[in-house]
């Protein structure tokens, strides 16, 4: 037993030194670079030698990061854009190839949840959400896959969610994004394989991060609709403090986003931490009936 872990521990250090050797000097666009899942990856990559094009809408934490990764040795180019508009996702491609004269993998990240019963968001605010979640995403990529196609390959890394596959109550329309997310990258992968461009997706489940705090901030409720669905009660507190117990770091994600873009041949699809692939397992197995009495439960009904 000991002689067979021990086989498997040098097999994973030596692929490990492989995925980061073949990930030295390549050029990465991140984006949503400025906190959480994105910011841990820009910082992971350009620490293990990539050369990282970090996009987000905050210019002075994009800074810090390009700063501290220079400190460092290693090399960001902080771009400062909204992906929303079509000017600024134009630029990021633009700096990316005026800074470094190619492209060799893009990582997805940028996005935020908004929250609520259906009933009550305003639907310019559930065009928001795709607009940042899904058409930014689907703009980047149509300028960056004709690059990667003259490079002769490359990956494309989607951050998704297990809400991606699982729609929580009181997330459908965060949960509606993502599942288009899911179908995107699919085609995208049939679409550009022979072309050598591997498209992968990854499904964090709860991660530690300000994603949270950014979508109470975005998902502003009526007092009436709070009353009449039940949030903002003390069960409905016990039971999201219950699961952010299980929540993974963003640092995490992170080297799960970086074997996604390193490892030879990637897996369509990438869970963590443990709960997300647990819940998207049982999601597999369970008839939706049984599901839905699970999320019936989570929204609080007696």
């Amino acid at each position: 037993m000991r002689l067979a872990l021990r086989r498997m521990w040098r097999r994973d250090g030596a692929s490990r030194v492989a995925e980061e050797a073949r990930m030295r000097g390549k050029v990465v666009i991140v984006t949503g670079a400025s906190s959480g899942i994105g910011l841990a990856t820009a910082r992971l990559l350009a620490g293990r030698g990539s050369a990282v094009v970090a996009t987000a809408r905050r210019a002075d934490r994009l800074a810090d990061l390009a700063a501290e990764a220079e400190r460092r040795g290693g090399r960001i180019l902080a771009v400062p854009a909204d992906i929303t508009s079509s000017e600024e996702r134009a630029r990021i491609v633009s700096a990316a190839l005026g800074e470094f004269g190619r492209i060799d993998a893009l990582v997805n990240n940028a996005g935020y949840g908004r929250r609520g019963p259906v009933e009550i968001v305003p639907l310019e605010e559930v065009r928001r959400n795709f607009e940042t979640n899904l058409f930014g995403l689907i703009g980047l990529t149509q300028l960056v896959v004709p690059e990667l196609r003259r490079a002769g390959g490359g990956r494309i890394v989607n951050v998704s969610s297990v809400a991606g596959r699982v729609a929580w109550p009181f997330s459908s329309v965060y949960g509606a994004t993502k599942h288009a997310l899911e179908a995107i990258s699919d085609g995208l992968r049939a679409e550009l394989a022979r072309f050598g461009i591997r498209v992968v997706v990854v499904q964090p489940g709860l991660v530690r991060t300000e994603f949270g705090a950014v979508a109470e901030a975005s998902s502003r409720v009526p007092p009436e609709a709070t009353v009449l669905y039940g949030l903002g009660t003390a069960g409905a507190k016990r039971r999201l403090d219950a699961m952010r117990r299980f929540a993974a770091t963003p640092e995490a994600i992170a080297d799960l986003i970086r074997h996604a873009l390193a490892v030879e041949c990637p897996r369509p699809r990438y869970a963590a931490p443990l709960h997300a692939r647990a819940l998207l397992l049982f999601r597999r197995a369970a008839p939706d009936s049984v599901l839905d009495g699970v999320l019936q439960a989570r929204a609080g009904r007696d």
